[in-house]
């Protein structure tokens, strides 16, 4: 037979949403940011250090042992030159397989060639592998370097990503999955794109928390940083939130932008405006100047113009007192 008594739960005493300061919120939501950035480093810092430091002396290698450095601008770059590069590879392999050593000398293509294609080094690595060495920058300044390795069983079948150091965060199986089998050039080409932006966006952060630190607030993002928010609040009646929000990886600038002033409750005490002032406001100048500047550029402009900005869209009490006499 079976118990049908209803199932009782423990009493627990849960305190109601409401009665949560919402300074005992934000400060647990710190924690648990700051929590998920350190497991994430944790769990990816050994591993990828170990892979990075075992490509990087390939790449070393394969540069040092080169007889031929090539540089490729506009059309140089190109599928035909790809398949001279895989050619190279296969036959480098048939020829340690074989223990033929006359072959280096029976075909340049079998010469140790080095191509640089704009930020990407491309070479060829030990067991039929092709290696590119991708360089970031962010104004001017060399940042990482990253990896992507790629391989095929033969010349004829399609190209697999072996292995490679791409932040995990970044789609590097997606872009495999869509564009490696049928054009492997626009695909290294793409995964550049994916680093170098990354890089810029993070970098456009950082750089804005070192010469505006003092003026944000809570600042939150995601791991490619391709959702950003941040706050203002060095200010005695408004809080501004701005929310930035990229439709794309690839993208440097913004395709979302909402900049909202926020008056606060020790301003709607003083003021003696309407209701109808009390309610947040857009900065549309604000807006405009995230999605055409950088942003630590737009950070300064936006600053300079936000005392006017607050002073028309939230009058002051002084300044209503004195309209009215």
């Amino acid at each position: 037979m079976v118990d049908q008594t209803p199932y009782s739960f423990p009493q627990t005493n849960y305190a109601h949403d409401e009665d949560i300061p919402i300074d005992s919120i934000k400060a647990r939501f710190r924690n648990v940011v700051k929590r998920h950035a350190e497991l994430t480093d944790r769990l990816s810092r050994d591993s990828d250090k170990m892979i990075f430091e075992r490509l990087q002396k390939e790449f070393d290698a394969a540069q040092a042992s080169q007889t031929q450095e090539i540089y490729l601008e506009g059309e140089d770059w190109n599928d035909g030159l790809l398949a001279t590069i895989r050619e190279r590879v296969h036959m480098e392999a048939e020829r340690k397989a074989s223990g033929d050593s006359n072959m280096l000398l029976d075909s340049p293509l079998l010469e140790k060639v080095t191509y640089r294609v704009g930020s990407k080094v491309i070479c060829c690595l030990e067991g039929a592998r092709i290696g590119i060495q991708y360089e970031t920058s962010f104004a001017g300044e060399p940042c990482e370097f990253y990896h992507c390795v790629l391989e095929s069983k033969s010349f004829l079948e399609k190209m697999t990503v072996q292995e490679h150091t791409v932040p995990f965060f970044l789609p590097i199986r997606e872009a495999e999955n869509d564009l490696l089998s049928s054009n492997a050039m626009k695909f290294i080409d793409h995964v550049g794109e994916l680093l170098q932006a990354y890089v810029d966006r993070r970098e456009q952060v950082r750089l804005m928390k070192e010469l505006y630190g003092n003026q944000i607030g809570d600042l939150y993002h995601s791991l490619p940083y391709h959702m950003i928010e941040f706050v203002l609040d060095d200010f005695e009646c408004t809080r501004i939130t701005i929310s930035l929000k990229y439709a794309d990886l690839v993208m440097v600038l913004p395709t979302r932008v909402r900049v909202m002033a926020w008056p606060l409750n020790s301003y709607q005490k003083e003021s003696a405006a309407s209701p109808s002032n009390l309610i947040p406001a857009r900065l549309s100048y604000a807006e405009d100047a995230l999605r055409i500047l950088s942003l630590p550029e737009a950070f300064a402009e936006f600053i300079l113009n936000l005392p006017q900005a607050l002073e028309d869209t939230f009058p002051s009490p002084v300044s209503n007192t004195s309209s009215e006499d």
